[in-house]
């Protein structure tokens, strides 16, 4: 694969990474123990162009292209894992929709404020009964008597931002009789601060747990029409197109938390004395490092592998999905097996608080789990390569 990086690449990488280092890293226990939302440091991200890589200038972003997206993705989860959830979903799954299916409108008035970091972004699709089956959603759209507006119904699960986002994009169902029953999805543009949308409970989280996860709740909520995403009946395909990019995102995600780990083990192995020697010279400890670094470089080949098929989609129109869904699903296991490993390199210290390796492997088990376990990564990527329906 050829790949090599240009000025804007070398550029984002460095600020992405300055800025992590120098203004996240500092402060990522405080808000993993508090639980608190980093709203200052995204605000910060915002300004950088951090929150709207790949959109255009036009609408607030950076312009810039989907490797300088997961390069930035993956200094900023080198430094915590739940402020680049935050940074995934602005940039993936909420403006990434609505600049390919939206109208110049919609681009218009919905990205901007989320790009520059001034609002917070979600997207809603996981209900309690409707995760990775996200064909049998239960919150309902009916158009009014007058057309003017569809009111909404129901109840949505684990949505990261849901507690603080402004604006998000929602899938609910407009036709319960259709068949297959994703055809009747549609996509919609919800303003948050809007009757009928009420916060509910607040998810207590075994990592990430900066980033903020709630339900979040429609009752009798009335959406304009001119708030349609895509066209009615679009919502499932909308769902799964922005699925894609969002997992190169985690991809890029589950790397920058397993170089984290397998850094801080590489200088611990180094430093820590055992029988007389650093612990570096065992070669137990040295099969780890091997493996370890091994998975991480080709996590990172499949990530660019993947970038680069997105890239490419823009001129052809073709999908990426297998390529997505194979960054994911590696990319996302070597962060657990990366750190594991760490954990047990670091012994009883590896267990400790004191040391941020505990927390990398509390956050770097989420990868394995939103936008597509990696039980349906495999799914999506055997019936794609085996050519039958169902396709995600």
């Amino acid at each position: 694969m050829d790949l090599h990086l240009n000025e804007e690449h070398v550029m984002i990488r460095d600020a992405a990474r300055d800025f992590a280092q120098n203004e996240i890293a500092p402060v990522a226990a405080h808000y993993d123990e508090t639980g608190e939302f980093p709203m200052p440091i995204i605000k910060k991200m915002g300004e950088m162009g951090f929150m709207g890589i790949e959109m255009p200038e036009e609408y607030g972003g950076a312009g810039m292209d989907t490797v300088a997206y997961v390069l930035a993705m993956e200094e900023i989860a080198k430094a915590d894992v739940a402020t680049s959830t935050i940074m995934s979903v602005n940039n993936s799954l909420y403006c990434y929709g609505i600049y390919k299916f939206g109208t110049e409108e919609q681009k218009q008035t919905w990205l901007p404020p989320i790009t520059t970091g001034e609002e917070i972004g979600a997207y809603a699709l996981t209900e309690p009964m409707s995760g990775s089956d996200a064909g049998t959603m239960k919150t309902r759209a009916v158009l009014s008597d007058d057309g003017r507006y569809y009111i909404i119904n129901g109840r949505k699960s684990w949505i990261t931002s849901g507690p603080v986002a402004h604006r998000l994009v929602l899938f609910a169902v407009t036709d319960p009789d259709a068949r297959p029953k994703h055809r009747g999805i549609t996509a919609f543009l919800i303003d948050t601060r809007e009757p009928g949308f009420i916060r509910g409970k607040v998810e207590p989280k075994l990592g990430i747990r900066a980033s903020a996860t709630s339900e979040i709740i429609f009752e009798d909520y009335k959406c304009p029409v001119e708030n349609v995403l895509g066209q009615p009946g679009q919502g499932f395909k909308i769902a799964m197109t922005v699925l894609d990019a969002g997992r190169i995102g985690i991809a890029a995600q589950a790397l920058g938390v397993a170089e984290a780990a397998y850094e801080a083990s590489v200088q611990y192995a180094r430093e820590r004395i055992a029988f007389g020697h650093p612990i570096g010279e065992f070669q137990m400890i040295q099969q780890k490092i091997a493996d370890m670094k091994t998975r991480i470089e080709a996590s990172r080949l499949l990530i660019y592998q993947a970038a680069l098929a997105k890239e490419e989609a823009k001129k052809t129109g073709q999908r990426f999905t297998t390529q997505a869904a194979m960054a994911k699903l590696f990319a996302s296991e070597t962060a657990m097996f990366v750190t594991h490993q760490a954990v047990q390199i670091h012994g009883g210290m590896g267990y400790s608080k004191e040391l941020p390796i505990e927390r990398y492997f509390r956050d770097a088990k989420i990868t394995e789990i939103y936008e597509g376990t990696s039980e349906i990564q495999r799914m999506v990527i055997a019936r794609n390569e085996l050519g039958l329906r169902g396709s995600c």
